[in-house]
């Protein structure tokens, strides 16, 4: 893990947040090809989940919703993590953690604050930060982040930066019935930046205070749900292996009854074998009638669907996929990291699929030579007509391609002197590192097949 989180560094992925002042803990800041890769991923999945289909409509919601949203959908009582703090540093970790880290065969995601402690107590376990034992009971905190809105502080100023997409989305539930002309099943889809006010270990932005989620509530009637929950199944485990993640690092894994979230009446996860150990990569959940059942109580607003042909009334249920797209970009880079030896030296390079690269093709020219670096900028402005694509004479031959490997590129293009005289040019494949002599006309060509 922290060679990934070094070459993150290292060639613009990702930074820890703030570093100048010594960083944020649980905080990081996407560089260039990050965002490129964050963007490739986001696009992939609207692509997939709402472009190709017809059932599925989208909303950008705030990030800050009405307060009591929030005390309508649980969040306020149910939504929390179990916290245990040390007497005599005071440092603050989470029970999980700290029983995981010295109890590898104990599974404890789940189990209410009462067991936690006596796991805690029984195997004598220490802070983590000075050692001592003296512990306090596990208590549980409210994972929402509490903002005020206005100038004058009190309680009627309160207000939550969101912890899910899902209540933004049941937020414009009438709206999208109203006015998208939906029919049942149908989708709503939405996508942005959460916020969880948790204690994370120290692995990248697999876990963080603010995150990018991905995420649809499938509106269903309630006699279909686990037809309609196969369905789900089968879509995400598709999508990971179009990504490129191996059946073997993948897995489903269902929460038992003491897991699942106070909304959920099933939940399963779909699993990578992370170097830290298996760990939850996305989530799919039947979150029945409960929410729009509650903001319908709550708000006194009528949430319900008619259907068109039957004039049946009805308040759906809800299927939910759910996909962090934050997690699934550090588990792309954990899955395309690979370390070879090339005459005797260390080679590091991310096979990531084509669709995926930051930069799809990285031009060089031979030598520092005015024509051939003409020659070269003007395949690359005819080729970002259509590729993301970087330029770069800044080294030796060996040195490009190196750092074209470390971000994923899939193919190189060199100018030279026979450029010049025939119109051709090299084409280096990073991941056979195979070169082959194109000619510049059936260039594009070339990489449309490939890529």
């Amino acid at each position: 893990m922290d060679n990934i989180i070094a070459l993150a560094k290292r060639r613009g992925f990702f930074y820890p947040s703030s570093e100048i002042y010594g960083g944020l803990a649980n905080t990081w800041d996407f560089g260039h090809y990050g965002v490129l890769l964050k963007n490739n991923l986001r696009d992939l999945w609207v692509k997939k989940f709402v472009l190709e289909r017809r059932d599925i409509v989208m909303v950008d919601s705030s990030v800050i919703l009405n307060p009591k949203v929030w005390e309508a959908s649980g969040h306020i009582t149910g939504f929390n993590d179990a916290l245990v703090d040390c007497k005599s540093c005071q440092y603050r970790t989470r029970a999980d953690h700290l029983i995981e880290a010295k109890l590898k065969d104990v599974k404890v995601e789940g189990l209410p604050v009462e067991k936690l402690t006596e796991i805690i107590k029984t195997n004598k376990l220490k802070c983590p930060h000075c050692g001592s034992s003296d512990l306090t009971d596990v208590r549980k905190f409210n994972l929402l982040f509490e903002t005020k809105i206005g100038m004058v502080e009190d309680n009627k100023a309160k207000a939550y930066l969101r912890g899910e997409l899902a209540q933004g989305i049941f937020m414009n539930f009438k709206n999208v019935v109203d006015t998208m002309r939906v029919r049942m099943p149908f989708g709503i889809a939405s996508q942005g930046i959460c916020f969880r006010n948790e204690i994370t270990l120290g692995q990248g932005v697999f876990r963080t205070l603010q995150f990018d989620l991905m995420e649809f509530e499938y509106f269903i009637r309630p006699e279909d749900w686990e037809a309609i929950f196969e369905i789900w199944k089968k879509e995400m485990w598709n999508w990971a292996l179009e990504l490129g993640l191996p059946k073997e690092k993948i897995r489903w894994r269902e929460h038992e009854d003491f897991e699942r979230s106070h909304y959920s009446k099933k939940t399963m996860d779909v699993e990578y074998e992370f170097p830290f150990g298996w760990k939850e990569m996305w989530g799919l959940a039947y979150r029945t009638d409960y929410d729009l059942k509650n903001h319908m109580k709550n708000s006194g607003v009528d949430l319900s669907y008619r259907d068109p042909k039957t004039n049946e009334k009805l308040v759906p249920h809800v299927i939910e996929p759910t996909f962090g797209l934050s997690r699934l970009l550090i588990t792309i880079l954990i899955n395309a990291y690979h370390e070879e030896e090339v005459n005797g030296k260390k080679r590091v390079v991310l096979k990531l699929k084509p669709s995926l690269s930051p930069v799809k093709v990285a031009i060089f020219p031979l030598q520092k030579d005015e024509k051939l670096k003409t020659k070269a900028l003007d395949l690359l402005n005819d080729l970002k007509k259509t590729y993301i694509c970087e330029f770069d004479d800044s080294g030796n031959i060996g040195q490009m391609y190196r750092r074209q490997d470390e971000i994923g590129t899939p193919f190189c293009v060199t100018i030279d002197y026979k450029t010049i005289e025939d119109e051709t040019v090299t084409v280096r494949n990073r991941d056979t590192m195979k070169q082959e002599r194109i000619k510049l006309d059936k260039l594009r060509g070339y990489l449309v097949e490939k890529l």
